[in-house]
């Protein structure tokens, strides 16, 4: 089998045009995709990584919502691909070419852009999210795909069961076919043998294009249909089509099988304090796989004793924590936290299991814990955070979870 021709008969399609709306306020001016991630990271860049890394060179993103900042990113960061080789990466808002309306789902929005399929006649079709973070070599799922004579292979990958009700839910037999399909179900079924673990789908399918192209103008003619692959077009296709799951493991680490769905604020808290772990399971620094993005202009990051405390060297900055180029820390505390760039933390002030984004300003004696703080906020001289939960319902949004956030914009007194 010869894969790497094999790649190159398959085009990627990117789906980047979610509101996020679970990610509010995150996405107040932002598409989730684009969300700032792990200090210099968009979120975008893990998936578009494993592309990379894959040798994935032909790529549609499909953007919609409040793109702007997605855009730029991509086009600074990510225009590296010969065209003069065939390759590419495109980013492509609704055409309303044949419906005046805008995208309705996922399946619908491949619908939308079938004159790309016919344009460029891949054999096979890679599709995949913007909102993940994992490392997957999707050669691995190709060779399955190809090797089962399979008319459609969707990655999988074993979660906590009480997570699983946001997924769908996937059942197989021994030879990885898939012979049930729950999406979102109250009750998810367990993996035989592991009643705490459900396997669900990532997000992640590789169809032969001529069985997307039916079945995508199928499900558009379907006006009880929701538009979606896991809620409509697949579990359609279990009884008529040879459909396979793909069991994912970490792209360089066979033991791992670390994937993480960022859609709400307590996801994307957690998926960040996992790096701030002492051996996270997603490995930034690993030299075979590493992760692309936009590398901006800044100075590095500084670590300084307060002016009058130099002889004690006040200033701390916890092994736990990213600290982006910079960003100054001076004579102040950070413990378990991720500082984007450009951060500054004064004098006397404590940041605990938190992330902070680009441009915060965190007073003198300030104390924030276990909060986000979004871009450019201004945080006053012993100004709170996280500390007094009475006060902080009246002034932010808290997550299920107990996660404070400060949104972009806001101006605290």
């Amino acid at each position: 089998m010869n894969l790497r021709k094999a790649m190159k008969d398959t085009l990627c399609i990117l789906m980047a045009g979610g509101k996020g709306e679970r990610l509010y306020p995150l996405t107040k001016v932002r598409a989730k995709p684009s969300v700032r991630f792990a200090g210099i990271y968009r979120i975008i860049d893990f998936t578009l990584s494993n592309c990379l890394n894959s040798d994935i060179r032909t790529l549609y993103v499909l953007t919609q919502y409040r793109s702007l900042s997605l855009e730029r990113h991509i086009r600074l960061g990510w225009n590296i691909f010969n065209h003069e080789l065939g390759e590419f990466i495109e980013c492509i808002p609704p055409q309303q070419r044949n419906v005046d309306r805008w995208y309705r789902g996922t399946a619908d929005s491949i619908y939308q852009n079938i004159y790309i399929l016919q344009r460029v006649r891949p054999q096979r079709v890679l599709i995949l999210s913007g909102d993940h973070v994992y490392r997957m070599n999707y050669n691995d799922m190709l060779a399955q795909h190809m090797e089962t004579n399979a008319d459609l292979t969707v990655a999988g990958v074993e979660v906590p069961r009480s997570q699983a009700s946001a997924f769908g839910v996937i059942g197989s037999d021994e030879e990885m076919r898939i012979v049930t399909w729950e999406e979102k179900p109250k009750d998810p079924k367990p993996v035989p043998g592991n009643p705490d673990s459900s396997f669900v789908s990532m997000g992640v399918y590789i169809f032969n294009t001529d069985v997307l192209v039916k079945r995508v103008i199928a499900d558009a003619k379907n006006h009880a249909s929701s538009h979606d692959f896991g809620k409509d077009v697949v579990p359609g296709m279990l009884n008529t089509h040879r459909v396979y799951v793909h069991s994912f493991v970490d792209a360089t680490d066979p033991s791992s099988r670390y994937w993480r769905d960022i859609g709400t604020i307590d996801a994307y808290w957690e998926a960040n304090m996992d790096l701030c772990s002492e051996a996270p399971q997603c490995n930034l620094y690993d030299k075979s796989w590493p992760i692309r993005t936009y590398q901006e202009q800044v100075p590095p990051a500084r670590v300084v004793a307060a002016p009058m405390c130099r002889e004690q060297t006040t200033a701390t900055v916890s092994v736990d924590s990213l600290i982006a180029g910079g960003c100054i820390v001076n004579g102040s505390t950070v413990v378990r936290s991720v500082l984007s760039h450009n951060v500054r933390v004064g004098e006397g002030a404590v940041v605990e299991e938190s992330v902070v984004l680009d441009g915060v300003q965190i007073g003198r004696n300030a104390h924030v814990k276990k909060a986000i703080i979004d871009d450019d906020v201004v945080v006053p001289e012993g100004f709170t955070i996280g500390v007094n939960p009475e006060e902080d319902r009246k002034r932010f949004t808290i997550s299920p979870g107990g996660v404070i956030v400060v949104p972009r914009g806001i101006r605290l007194d």
